[in-house]
Protein backbone atom coordinates (compact mmCIF):
# COMPACT_ATOMS: atom_id res chain seq x y z
CA UNK A 1 0.00 0.00 0.00
CA UNK A 2 1.39 3.57 -0.92
CA UNK A 3 0.59 6.74 0.78
CA UNK A 4 -1.67 8.05 -1.89
CA UNK A 5 -3.71 4.79 -1.24
CA UNK A 6 -4.11 5.43 2.50
CA UNK A 7 -4.47 9.69 2.56
CA UNK A 8 -5.57 11.01 6.01
CA UNK A 9 -8.88 12.53 6.27
CA UNK A 10 -8.32 15.81 7.73
CA UNK A 11 -11.33 17.80 8.72
CA UNK A 12 -13.10 20.72 6.57
CA UNK A 13 -12.40 23.02 9.64
CA UNK A 14 -8.90 22.55 10.14
CA UNK A 15 -8.97 23.27 6.01
CA UNK A 16 -10.06 26.82 6.54
CA UNK A 17 -7.45 28.74 6.75
CA UNK A 18 -9.69 31.70 7.99
CA UNK A 19 -10.34 29.78 10.95
CA UNK A 20 -6.80 28.83 11.45
CA UNK A 21 -5.59 32.62 10.76
CA UNK A 22 -8.29 33.54 13.41
CA UNK A 23 -7.00 30.90 16.17
CA UNK A 24 -3.49 32.11 15.45
CA UNK A 25 -3.74 35.54 15.81
CA UNK A 26 -6.15 35.26 18.79
CA UNK A 27 -3.07 33.01 20.33
CA UNK A 28 -1.60 35.68 19.85
CA UNK A 29 -3.25 38.43 21.43
CA UNK A 30 -3.45 36.38 24.39
CA UNK A 31 -0.36 34.89 24.76
CA UNK A 32 2.83 36.13 22.68
CA UNK A 33 2.12 40.13 22.46
CA UNK A 34 3.17 42.94 24.68
CA UNK A 35 -0.10 43.68 26.01
CA UNK A 36 -1.51 40.03 26.94
CA UNK A 37 -3.80 38.16 29.40
CA UNK A 38 -1.54 38.60 32.05
CA UNK A 39 0.11 42.18 31.78
CA UNK A 40 -3.35 43.24 31.04
CA UNK A 41 -4.32 41.54 34.99
CA UNK A 42 -1.42 42.95 36.48
CA UNK A 43 -2.20 46.21 35.10
CA UNK A 44 -5.79 46.33 36.28
CA UNK A 45 -4.43 45.15 40.24
CA UNK A 46 -2.04 48.13 39.96
CA UNK A 47 -4.77 50.67 38.80
CA UNK A 48 -7.41 49.07 41.63
CA UNK A 49 -4.10 49.37 43.93
CA UNK A 50 -4.03 53.25 43.12
CA UNK A 51 -7.44 53.89 42.95
CA UNK A 52 -7.76 52.50 47.03
CA UNK A 53 -4.57 54.83 47.49
CA UNK A 54 -6.28 57.71 45.71
CA UNK A 55 -9.66 57.34 48.38
CA UNK A 56 -7.08 56.77 51.42
CA UNK A 57 -5.40 59.93 50.42
CA UNK A 58 -8.40 61.81 49.86
CA UNK A 59 -10.33 61.07 52.90
CA UNK A 60 -6.76 62.01 54.67
CA UNK A 61 -6.67 65.41 53.36
CA UNK A 62 -10.21 65.90 54.39
CA UNK A 63 -9.12 64.99 57.71
CA UNK A 64 -5.78 67.31 57.25
CA UNK A 65 -8.67 70.35 56.61
CA UNK A 66 -10.94 69.81 59.08
CA UNK A 67 -8.22 69.86 62.34
CA UNK A 68 -6.60 72.89 60.16
CA UNK A 69 -9.92 74.84 60.27
CA UNK A 70 -10.28 73.93 63.62
CA UNK A 71 -6.91 74.82 64.86
CA UNK A 72 -7.11 78.75 62.76
CA UNK A 73 -10.48 79.24 64.42
CA UNK A 74 -9.32 79.26 67.92
CA UNK A 75 -6.10 80.43 69.47
CA UNK A 76 -6.38 77.91 72.43
CA UNK A 77 -6.21 74.66 70.22
CA UNK A 78 -3.54 75.89 68.12
CA UNK A 79 -1.85 76.80 71.42
CA UNK A 80 -3.11 73.36 72.79
CA UNK A 81 -1.76 71.75 69.39
CA UNK A 82 1.73 73.42 69.74
CA UNK A 83 2.40 72.50 72.71
CA UNK A 84 1.49 68.68 72.40
CA UNK A 85 2.49 68.02 68.99
CA UNK A 86 5.74 70.64 68.85
CA UNK A 87 6.65 70.53 72.60
CA UNK A 88 6.82 74.29 72.79
CA UNK A 89 6.32 76.24 76.03
CA UNK A 90 6.27 79.51 77.43
CA UNK A 91 9.20 81.21 78.55
CA UNK A 92 8.40 80.88 81.99
CA UNK A 93 7.84 77.57 81.85
CA UNK A 94 9.92 73.93 82.42
CA UNK A 95 8.86 71.27 80.26
CA UNK A 96 9.62 67.48 81.05
CA UNK A 97 9.13 64.72 78.62
CA UNK A 98 8.33 61.23 79.83
CA UNK A 99 9.26 58.88 77.52
CA UNK A 100 7.78 55.09 77.86
CA UNK A 101 10.23 52.52 78.33
CA UNK A 102 10.88 50.20 75.71
CA UNK A 103 11.73 46.47 76.80
CA UNK A 104 14.77 45.12 74.40
CA UNK A 105 14.17 41.48 74.12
Amino acid sequence: MSVSKRSIKVPAYLRNKFLIATAAFTIWLMFLDRNNLLSQFQLQSEVNKLENQKEFFRTEIDKTREEQRELLSSPEKLEKFAREQYLMKKDNEDLFIIKEATSDK
